[in-house]
């Protein structure tokens, strides 16, 4: 996409949304972005004009991830949205070890499982949960965000959803827990 492609992106963004700037815009793919530098300078021009705070990326491999940090001003990305989650671990091989290095916080999308999923449905979490008074999607966020380095964006349209997530910020999952959860959901080869 262009540099005003981008700038006309953003615009149409801040009309639908009603607002005068975002907090924080993503280049959802990298697929067919050939260039990084110009869709960095865009997203700095429009950081610099105030209509965005931050910038990001989403769906970057570590390759991904490389390319933009050898472009001038890459290293400003605020983070990567990646799908994360108990089930879906294949990040913590080599792009979330990455993301560590570099400082770079990953945003996890579908934390829960995503569309067609029975991770909630697990009865190592809900053991877990009614351990904590808690619900199985509170254990499933708090083990996304156990290393302080992800951040999980679980989808939710219903405000009983949201109340019950927001247990997981403040739920600590003790180290035998992490364990029995790690056996009831390997990584794959770590």
């Amino acid at each position: 996409m262009p540099r005003n492609g981008i700038a006309r992106a953003c615009e149409a963004s801040l009309a639908r949304l009603g607002t005068d700037y975002l907090d924080l815009y993503l280049l959802h793919w990298p697929n067919g972005v050939t260039d990084l530098a110009g869709v960095v300078t865009a997203f700095e021009n429009l950081r610099s004009a105030g209509k965005i705070r931050a910038w990001g990326v989403s769906n970057f491999k570590v390759n991904d991830m490389e390319a933009l940090f050898r472009v001038p001003q890459g290293d400003r990305c605020a983070t990567n949205q990646v799908p994360y989650n108990l089930g879906d671990r294949g990040i913590e091989r080599d792009l979330l070890p990455w993301c560590e290095r570099h400082g770079l916080p990953v945003m996890a999308y579908s934390p829960l499982g995503g569309p067609g999923s029975d991770l909630l449905r697990d009865p190592t979490l809900a053991r877990i949960g009614a351990a904590h008074a808690c619900l199985a999607a509170a254990v499933a966020l708090a083990w996304t965000m156990r290393g302080g380095n992800v951040i999980a964006i679980p989808e939710s349209g219903v405000v009983a959803h949201v109340k019950e997530n927001a247990v997981a910020l403040s739920l600590t999952l003790t180290s035998e827990e992490l364990q029995i959860l790690d056996a009831a959901h390997p990584s794959g080869g770590l």
